[in-house]
């Protein structure tokens, strides 16, 4: 009888879930588990909680709660050290999981995830922080398996659990860790979570984590990510978003995981440029040196290094350049790319650094070398067209020919994409006097635009048209043009203008009349109503116009004032 007693005991006691004899990895598992305290901006203590060591390298996991709205975090282990968290690396609301880095002063002791999910009814741990020699392992059973994303599971436990134990890895038999212990919504349940190691490893940065708001609610560093080529699409992405001091941080991050990419110290240098003063220039000019001495693709580093000065130079804004980061120099730099191998790109910065130096035939001439290389495109062929026009004595059919090879690189019915080079080749054409053919861009280019244009185009398409005789065609495009702007008094000016071209004299006062109304200064407009109003027999009234034309220091006025006060 009394035997049968004890053995009652005993099996009441293991329900409860406490294992009388410890397996023998737990005493080194628990120096993986670790005590968290988070704080806010204040510097005050948000939160308290657990997490534990998934490697060697620091990396840890532990609940998301526990770090929302934190500033900085701090780990304290099982020896009792305080080490600082120093990066965040990933994290999920949804399944409250946080992912991150401590500082190390050795290797920490981490726990070794499960390769397999446990099953069912299997025999799990809570193993919980304890800075004790001993620690009070809790066991209990799986009573459910879900499968969730990244290839992951979701345990319930029959286990009892308090909220002391939040985030404390569940092992398996051999000492492997599952999952961590999630808070429970029942205080009294006989039932417990957890959610699988597999899935809280899964958690990453990526390039596009910048604008995640689970990480953004966490004021910690985050990581960048683990790829190279993510990494820098992350760096892109925060430029703009982070602040001068802060991107510079973490330009010094990704340098210090990726020393070999140039890209690095290249976007490091810029930073330290727009800084605006020598000192941070000079750091610049040595982070520009570092990038040339370690890239293995000179010609490539050489022509980071000629953009960077070309760029820096456009927005100088007639300030002198810092130390030698000229033109000039920009210039020799992309001629030791070219002279390493002749590439499109590189012709094309150099054609840039030569039209911003006003060497116009040179600017052409790197650009003509673009449009014979795969890189040509309507973008090359407009680029060289603009560089002709400035030069001197070229012929502005040489110049037209080249954007007619922009143009024919794009299909009709054209795009807006094909619209800024029809406009520029209209323009170019009504310069060399073709006039009939620039109305039929303008025409090709508001249809590529589908009509959404302003009333500029309407004020410069009119003019056009007036030089070929399309006269009706230029009075309607001024008129939209006053409708669509009805307090610019040049476009009203214009008006007059075409309805005294086309003999139209009463129409050309009232036009004429509210350019005045909108702007009494304009000389012009005074001119043209006082020569308008004689023509009406209105003299009186057109000479006195035409004085205050003159008054306001139109040179034209006075000879009509001679000719018609007779």
């Amino acid at each position: 009888m009394k035997k049968t007693i004890l053995l009652l005991a005993c099996g009441m006691f293991f329900q409860c879930g406490w294992a009388q004899e410890l397996p023998k990895w737990v005493n080194k598992a628990r120096k993986a588990v670790f005590s968290v305290i988070t704080y806010n901006k204040e510097n005050k203590i948000l939160n308290t909680g657990n997490g534990f060591y998934i490697d060697e390298n620091g990396t840890a996991v532990s609940d998301y709660s526990l770090f929302k709205g934190a500033e900085r975090a701090v780990v304290v282990t099982a020896d009792g050290k305080e080490l600082p968290v120093t990066f965040i690396l990933g994290a999920n609301d949804m399944y409250d999981v946080v992912k991150f880095r401590t500082a190390t002063d050795k290797k920490p002791t981490a726990l070794q995830p499960a390769a397999q999910a446990a099953a069912e009814n299997a025999t799990v741990y809570l193993l919980p922080y304890s800075t004790q020699k001993s620690a009070d392992v809790q066991n209990g059973t799986i009573a459910k398996i879900d499968s969730i994303s990244n290839n992951s599971f979701y345990y319930t436990l029959n286990m009892h659990t308090t909220d002391k134990t939040v985030s404390c890895p569940i092992m398996n038999i051999n000492g492997e860790v599952i999952g961590l212990l999630q808070k429970n919504t029942e205080k009294d349940s006989k039932e417990s979570y957890a959610i699988g190691i597999g899935y809280a490893m899964s958690l990453s940065i990526s390039a596009l984590s910048g604008s995640d708001f689970t990480l953004n609610s966490i004021g910690i560093k985050k990581a960048l990510p683990d790829d190279e080529s993510q990494a820098l699409v992350y760096l892109y992405m925060q430029s703009s978003q982070l602040s001068q001091s802060d991107y510079l941080e973490l330009l010094n991050d990704f340098i210090a995981q990726y020393p070999n990419n140039i890209e690095g110290y290249q976007r490091r240098a810029t930073c330290y440029m727009n800084f605006g003063d020598d000192e941070h220039n000079a750091l610049a000019e040595k982070e520009l040196e570092k990038m040339l001495d370690i890239a293995e693709n000179k010609a490539e580093a050489h022509y980071n290094i000629a953009k960077l000065l070309y760029s820096y130079n456009l927005s100088l804004n007639g300030k002198q350049p810092y130390g030698d980061w000229t033109l000039e120099r920009a210039l020799n730099e992309i001629n030791e790319s070219l002279a390493a191998s002749p590439e499109g790109l590189y012709y094309q910065v150099q054609g840039d650094i030569y039209f911003a130096m006003q060497k116009y035939a040179e600017a052409s001439a790197s650009y003509e070398a673009v449009n014979r290389t795969p890189l040509a495109s309507a973008a090359s062929f407009y680029s060289a067209a603009k560089a002709k026009e400035l030069t001197p004595g070229v012929e502005m059919k040489e110049v037209i020919a080249l954007m007619d090879s922009a143009v024919i690189r794009f299909n009709k019915p054209y795009g807006q994409d094909a619209a800024p080079y029809l406009y520029e080749r209209a323009r170019m054409k009504s310069a060399a006097g073709e006039y009939r053919d620039a109305v039929l861009d303008y025409n090709d280019f508001y249809d590529a635009m589908l009509g959404q244009v302003t009333a500029e185009f309407y004020m410069v398409r009119q003019q056009t048209e007036m030089q070929c005789r399309m006269y009706q065609q230029a009075l309607d495009d001024i008129t939209k043009a006053v409708e669509m702007e009805p307090n610019n008094s040049e476009y009203w000016l214009e008006k007059g203008s075409v309805h005294l071209r086309t003999n139209q004299v009463a129409e050309a006062i009232k036009s004429l009349q509210q350019a005045i109304a909108l702007d009494a200064n304009n000389a012009a407009a005074y001119r043209m109503l006082g020569y308008s109003q004689i023509q009406q027999k209105q003299k009186k009234e057109g000479l006195a116009n035409l004085k205050k034309a003159q008054e306001l220091g139109d040179t034209v006025a006075g000879n009509l004032i001679e000719r018609y006060n007779k």
